[in-house]
This record gives structure tokens, sequence and C-alpha cells, in this order.
């Protein structure tokens, strides 16, 4: 990158960055372009040259997989340009965890890819858009972030796609790495980088499974959500235990019936950090259900295990392919009923445990 401007190409698809307070709407609505942005962004033309690609001002929560997977080959024609030192993409910020994963999934690229976004509307005072995407070039134009896949920079943490979980549901610092901790940090020295990433997961999709279903656990829960999730069509089902994977029996037998019908299920934790494990070996705990089939994700949420196994179906993996997939490079896991041992048959009927 010596010798000649650093080039970024920032996509813009829209979010809070881009809303103003609409009186007569009653709150933010979309209003900026990606011109309009940049505009009241002062100070990039010292960090890089931007090239502008917008996409768009769509509401983060209106993402549809074949919308994804546009952004992705336009992130992926961006790093192809051998001229294209990084990739910013502008988002809104309710989902990033997801997208940000989603694309980590599917892009191979070398350039670095970094997910941003602001915590406050254009309306508001001090609101942190234009921060973030100054930070967000940086790191973009940071050699250290070649090759470490795609990143998510806000509140001056970078942190792993598929570490990320947005934490506050307004919080400046919101987004926080809560199994291996961020990546680095932006300060006034620069751009800090104290960890990599390591192994990443990579599926070569280009459609995702457009049913999988996700079903948090709860106290007193039987098998209905899971029985009707099931009658109104489901290609997967991702189960969010408590604790280290646990549920009521009732649970687990409906997830049984599921399995039976050829859909496949996996288990994580509705914790926000930790995984689902066979620990636990009553009925409903996370021994039986993976002695009865269910695939285990390792540290990944229940939304990013959505993800990774909607775009395991959508390029047709087999059952231990997908199990891989989900349990990331390098886990022990635990996929398949001999792969517990003394754990218990699961049971086909009965009460809750």
């Amino acid at each position: 990158m010596t010798g000649r401007l650093r080039r970024v190409a920032m996509i813009f698809t829209g979010g809070t960055i881009s809303m103003r307070v609409d009186p007569l709407a009653g709150g933010n609505v979309p209003a900026l372009s990606g011109a309009d942005i940049l505009a009241r962004t002062p100070g990039l033309d010292g960090i890089a040259e931007v090239e502008p690609i917008d996409l768009g001002r769509t509401p983060a929560s209106h993402f549809t997989f074949d919308g994804l997977f546009d952004i992705a080959d336009a992130i992926r024609s961006a790093q192809a340009d051998p001229a294209i030192d990084g990739v910013v993409l502008v988002q809104g910020t309710d989902v990033i965890e997801e997208t940000a994963f989603f694309w980590d999934l599917v892009l191979s690229g070398e350039a670095p890819v970094i997910v941003t976004g602001a915590m406050r509307s254009a309306s508001e005072p001090d609101d942190d858009g234009p921060a973030n995407l100054r930070d967000a070039v940086r790191v973009a134009v940071e050699p250290q972030l070649l090759g470490e896949g795609v990143v998510v920079v806000l509140a001056g943490s970078i942190d792993a796609a598929d570490d990320v979980t947005k934490t506050h549901a307004t919080a400046l610092d919101t987004f926080r790495s809560l199994n291996d901790g961020p990546l680095g940090r932006i300060g006034p020295d620069g751009v800090l980088v104290s960890r990599r990433r390591g192994p990443r997961r990579h599926v070569a999709a280009t459609s995702a499974a457009a049913r999988v279903r996700l079903i948090t656990a709860h106290v007193a829960m039987d098998g209905s959500l899971l029985d009707a999730a099931v009658a109104a069509g489901s290609d997967g089902l991702v189960i969010e235990a408590t604790g280290a994977g646990n549920t009521t029996g009732s649970l687990l037998d409906a997830a049984i019936r599921a399995m039976g019908q050829g859909i496949p299920v996996v288990l994580t934790t509705r914790c926000p950090a930790g995984a689902a494990g066979a620990g636990y070996a009553f009925r409903g705990g996370g021994a039986t259900w993976v002695r009865a089939g269910a695939m285990l994700a390792g540290t990944l949420t229940g939304p990013k295990a959505r993800i990774a196994l909607a775009l395991g179906l959508g390029a047709r993996l087999g059952r231990d392919e997908l199990a891989a997939l989900l349990a990331g490079p390098g886990t022990e896991r635990a996929t398949t009923a001999g792969a517990v041992t003394g754990a218990p048959a699961a049971p086909s009927g009965g009460a809750p445990a």
C-alpha cells in the first residue's frame, strides 16, 4: 500500500446512520444517501480515498437472504479490484451480528471487510456515525487485518464477525465479543490489533434455506411451538437451550419428532456467551439432545447458528459437513448418538422434565 494513496470501497445500504427524525412519521426514517453521509463525515480524505457505492436505504430489519447475497457480490467485486485496499460496509446495527457473520462465511477475499453503522441518527446531537466511518476506514487499510475476514467496527472496538454480539439496545458501545474479546481498538495513536482470529468457518453457498426456525427454551415449555414450526414448514431448527444445553423433556420429544422427518436440529445456548454441550444426561439435558441427533454449534449464538445452518443447507452440505461448519475449526464436538459415552437414550414421550 506504500507509494500510492490508499483506497477504500464504501458500500452504503442504509440504517440509522442514514436516518433523520420525520415529525409526521413520529420517528427516524431513511433520509440520507451515501453522498450525504460522506459530506457530513470530515477527515476521511486524510486517511484514504473513498470510492462510494450506494445500494440504497434499507433498514437492517428488512434485509433478506437474497439481499445479503447481492451485497456479498458487491463486496466480492470490490475485493477483486487491485486498486482497493479494503471495503467498508455501512448498514443498520439491528442485525450486524448476523449479516457480518453471513458475509464472513461466504466471502474468501484477502482485502479487509469492515461492517459499521451508527447507534444515533443524523438528527441527534453527537451522533456517532462520522466517528465510526473514520474508524472503519482506518481499519480497512490496516495491513494486519489482511485475511482476517469480516469484522465489525463501532465505538472504537474491532470485533470478529463470528463472536460479536449486540449487548444493549441503544448504548454506543453495545457491540462486544463475549467469548474471545475484541481483535483490537482504534485510539488516538491509530489501530491497535491485540490478537488474530485464527481459522474461520467458510461455506461456498449461493443460496440459503429460507425456513430455518429459531426457538428459545424457557421455564415450563412444552413441545407445541416446535411442532407448530414443523407443521408450518421448516428446513431446519435451531434451539436456544437454557444454560449449557438443557430443556424440558417435552421440547426434546418434539425435536425428536422433527428429526424423524429429516429436519436437522441444532442445539445452542440462550446465554450470550459460552456453548451448549453434553454435560447433562437427565431427560432434556444436552447429552440426550446429542444422542438423539442434534448438532452442537460451538459458541455461536442462536441467530448466528441459524445463519450457518441456512447457508449450509443452501450449499447442500451433508450432515457431517453441517456439523463441522456449526462446530467451527478445531472444535471438539459430539454430533452423533455414539459420541456421548454413557448417555441414556432420549425417550420419545412422557411429561416434561
